[in-house]
C-alpha cells in the first residue's frame, strides 16, 4: 500500500504497526522538488504543514486515494478537489495546546506593550508607563471548538469574563454558547475579540467594518484562524486611527509582502502563522497520524472526518 507522508518523523511513527497489518510502502514528499513516484498509486496521503503546489492537478491523479489526513485543522485547500472515493480528515485536536497558548500569549503581548518595550530595549530606552492588563476584561471567543475551549481553560486563572461564539448556539460543559447572529450585540462588550473560525465561504471576509465598528474602542482583535477571515482594508483604517489594535498570527497573503501596510500599521503585531508550531503539536500529529492509518488499515471508523463544509 502506497503512502506518502510530509517528514521523516511521521514515517518513523509508522514504521512498528501492529503485526497482521498490510505493508505500507511509505515515501517522504514535502511538496519540494520532484514527485516521489506516481500519484496513481498512492492510497493515503498525509500533506505537509503549509502551503502545496499543484494540489488540484496531483489530487486528479490520484485514483487509488482512500485518506487524506491533513496535519491542520483547515482543509480548504484540499476539500474542493477530493476525489469522490476518498476521505478527508484534519488534524482537530493537535494543534489545541499549541494555539490556545499563542492565544493567551498574543493577548498579554498586546495588552502590556511587549513589542514596545521590546524596541525601547533595542534604543537602551527606559520606557516606564502604566499598560492594558488583561484581568477584569472580557474575552469573546468567535469560533467556540476545540481550541477555544482550550484557550478558555488557560483564561481560567486571569480573572477574565468569556463571551462564547459557534455557528449556532449550543451549551458547553462551560456554559452556554451563542449563536453567530448574535455577534453583533455581543462584540461592544467585549475588549479582547479571538477568531478561531475555520475557512470556508461563509467565514471569508466576516471581520468586515460593520464588525469592527460594532467593537468597543480599544479592542484588541486576535486572528489565529485564516487570514481569509479579516478584510485587511477594513482593519487598517482602524488601526491607523489607533481606535483598535491587533495580533495576527495569520495575514491575506502569507508570506505577507514586505510593501504590505500592515507591517507598518501602529498597534499591530504579527507573528508568521506559527500559532501551532510546536513540538507538542508535533507529537501529537505523530500520534493521530499513526491512530488514523491503523484505524483504516483495519476498517474502524476513522476520527475526524469532514463532511459539509467542515
Amino acid at each position: 500500500m502506497k503512502v506518502w507522508v510530509p517528514s521523516q518523523d511521521i514515517m518513523d511513527a509508522l514504521a512498528d504497526l501492529p503485526e497482521g497489518l498490510p505493508r505500507l510502502d511509505c515515501s517522504i514528499y514535502d511538496g519540494n522538488g520532484t514527485l516521489p513516484g506516481a500519484p496513481e498509486e498512492v492510497e493515503i496521503w498525509v500533506p505537509r504543514l503549509g502551503w502545496l503546489p499543484g494540489i488540484p492537478d496531483l489530487l486528479g491523479r490520484m485514483g487509488k486515494l482512500g485518506l487524506l489526513q491533513t496535519v491542520t485543522a483547515g482543509v480548504e485547500a484540499y476539500q474542493p478537489h477530493l476525489p469522490e472515493h476518498a476521505v478527508l480528515c484534519n488534524a482537530r485536536g493537535v494543534h489545541d495546546a499549541g494555539t490556545a497558548e499563542w492565544v493567551v500569549g498574543a493577548m498579554i503581548a498586546i495588552l502590556r506593550e511587549f513589542p514596545g518595550f521590546a524596541l525601547a530595549q533595542q534604543r537602551c530606552e527606559w520606557d516606564y508607563h502604566h499598560t492594558a492588563a488583561l484581568a477584569d476584561s472580557t474575552v469573546l471567543i468567535v469560533g467556540y471548538g476545540s481550541i477555544g475551549a482550550a484557550v478558555e481553560r488557560r483564561l481560567a486563572g486571569f480573572e477574565v469574563d468569556v463571551i462564547r461564539v459557534a455557528r449556532t448556539a449550543r451549551q458547553s460543559g462551560n456554559g452556554d454558547v451563542h449563536g453567530q447572529d448574535e455577534l453583533p450585540g455581543l462584540l461592544p462588550a467585549a475588549d479582547v475579540v479571538v477568531l478561531l473560525v475555520p475557512a470556508t465561504p461563509a467565514t471569508a471576509g466576516m471581520v468586515d467594518a460593520e464588525f469592527l465598528a460594532a467593537m468597543k474602542d480599544g479592542a484588541v482583535l486576535v486572528n489565529a484562524a485564516r487570514g481569509s477571515v479579516v478584510d485587511a482594508d477594513a482593519l487598517l483604517p482602524e488601526l491607523l486611527a489607533g481606535r483598535l489594535r491587533a495580533v495576527l498570527d495569520v495575514t491575506p497573503e502569507e508570506p505577507l509582502p514586505p510593501e504590505h501596510p500592515l507591517w507598518t500599521a501602529p498597534g499591530v503585531f504579527i507573528t508568521p502563522h506559527v500559532a501551532g508550531s510546536t513540538p507538542a503539536s508535533a507529537r501529537r500529529t505523530r500520534k493521530l497520524v499513526r491512530e488514523q492509518i491503523i484505524r483504516y488499515l483495519t476498517g474502524r471508523p476513522l476520527a475526524n472526518v469532514i463532511t459539509g463544509q467542515y
